[in-house]
């Protein structure tokens, strides 16, 4: 297994919802510690750890939203899918499928793109 050299790691308030949720979003567990409440998440290229809030890493009080202030991005190859399955399995949309124009120095980048919150509020964007 190959791990990408930046991984978020997600503290969240139950380990089974959220890892019902991530599995439904495509994303498949590549290794678990049921014992630690932690599991090791992938969709694609895209890795994602998530663990249940146990006060080892936390800096301030976990209050819903968690993350705030921060959106995941993650590229995937058929956007149009990803978007399928989301309106399949009913999760509410936090941005619908979007085309956005985006200035990288001088060239102009298209990317489609939704935005859908996890259980614990995480802003979590798709992309192509």
């Amino acid at each position: 297994m190959k791990f990408n050299s930046l991984i978020p790691e997600l503290s969240v308030s139950n380990i089974n919802k959220s890892k019902e949720f991530y599995l439904k979003l495509g994303f498949n567990i590549m290794y678990e510690r049921v014992e630690d409440k932690f599991i090791f998440l992938q969709l694609e290229d895209n890795q994602i750890m998530i663990e249940e809030n146990n006060n080892n890493w936390n800096t301030g009080e976990m209050d819903y939203p968690y993350g705030r202030g921060i959106n995941i991005s993650m590229s995937v190859e058929d956007i149009d899918s990803m978007y399928k399955k989301i309106k399949e399995n009913n999760i509410e949309l936090f941005l619908d499928l979007e085309i956005h124009e985006y200035r990288i120095n001088d060239i102009i980048s298209y990317d489609k793109e939704f935005l859908i919150q996890d259980p614990d509020g995480y802003l979590l964007r798709f992309n192509n």
